[in-house]
């Protein structure tokens, strides 16, 4: 698949680092490091603009190294771009550790996916089909 975009970061585009890698690194372009407190949240821009076809969204999720090893994740994980928004892609992290971090230009914050996505159209009923957990909720189907 083919995807339109701008790249005005000075950074390289984003990639996928493996053969089998679902996502590719999105990276800070900003012009000065942004230190994020504990419980802080910021908006990083990426200085990445897409153009995605209809029926794909881009997700922005977290980057498993930094939200293991400091406590930083994507505070709407994930993050939907969807195929009509032309702005920059921006990444909303928040430091959920006890020490402050600072993100420096370039830094990789978040992982971007493409998936495909259906539209959904609903069909209002008077019943639903019956099913063995039924009305169960959270945790009704066990811990394990």
């Amino acid at each position: 698949m083919k995807i339109k975009i701008i790249n005005q970061s000075g950074h390289a585009l984003p990639h996928y680092e493996t053969d089998a890698s679902a996502g590719m690194d999105l990276r800070a372009n900003i012009s000065e490091p942004i230190t994020l407190k504990s419980l802080g949240r910021t908006i990083v821009k990426t200085g990445l603009f897409i153009e995605l076809p209809i029926g794909y969204e881009a997700q922005v999720r977290p980057r498993s190294g930094l939200a293991a090893k400091k406590g930083i994740t994507v505070l709407n994980a994930p993050g939907t771009i969807d195929a009509d928004y032309r702005g920059e892609v921006g990444v909303i992290l928040v430091n959920l550790s006890n020490e402050d971090f600072t993100i420096e230009n370039g830094e990789r914050i978040a992982q971007l996916v493409i998936a495909k996505h259906e539209r959904a159209e609903w069909v209002e009923v008077d019943k639903l089909t019956e099913t063995e957990r039924g009305r169960g909720g959270f945790g009704s189907t066990g811990f394990r």
